[in-house]
């Protein structure tokens, strides 16, 4: 019995140590830090124009010299529902200090459904739509681009500095905390 644990404690080891070994992913904008305190392989955020759900017209570029949190999601994605409460959250708290939240919506019906389900879960930060079809489609393909991260499984989400920079990206849901600890640095 106590050979079966030993065995077992060397694999889960010689896992550990196998993966630590792996290259980094590139990214992974947060791995080295460059001279103005972002990550040195940072890239500058593509700008976008979307929609609102009221139909006004807003464009990233609106928010330079603000910390921006991009989330793309959508209505259907259980994973994504599990975020909104963290960003109404983080929108709360911080937007005195400069934080934007975006939601980009992606595949989640008319403007008109959305702003019902957005009112149904209190969100209080910038929901962002398709008003003639594709916007939406575009903006993911270009940030996919822009990052070398493909926007293939939501919610997927980007912390922009105030100039513009992206300095972490996040595939999967993530808590308010573990948002908050990587934007902190830069609220």
């Amino acid at each position: 019995m106590k050979r079966k644990h030993i065995l077992l404690s060397i694999y889960i080891f010689g896992l550990l140590g196998f993966s630590s070994c792996q290259k980094k992913n590139s990214n992974d904008f947060t791995s080295q830090s460059s001279k103005k305190g972002r990550p040195a392989n940072s890239v500058k955020a593509p700008d976008f124009t979307l929609a609102t759900l009221e139909g006004d017209w807003v464009t990233l570029s609106d928010f330079k010299g603000k910390v921006v949190l991009v989330n793309f999601w959508a209505t259907w994605c259980g994973p994504c529902l599990m975020e909104i409460p963290d960003l109404v959250n983080l929108q709360s708290k911080y937007q005195q200090k400069g934080l934007e939240v975006l939601g980009i919506t992606l595949t989640s019906g008319t403007p008109k459904q959305i702003a019902k389900f957005s009112e149904k879960w209190g969100m209080n930060y910038f929901v962002l739509t398709d008003i003639n079809g594709t916007e939406t489609e575009i903006v993911t393909n270009t940030f996919s681009q822009a990052t070398g991260v493909p926007i293939s499984g939501i919610p997927t989400s980007f912390i922009i500095d105030r100039e513009g920079y992206i300095v972490k990206t996040y595939v999967g849901p993530r808590s308010e905390k573990m948002f908050y600890d990587d934007l902190k640095h830069y609220l």
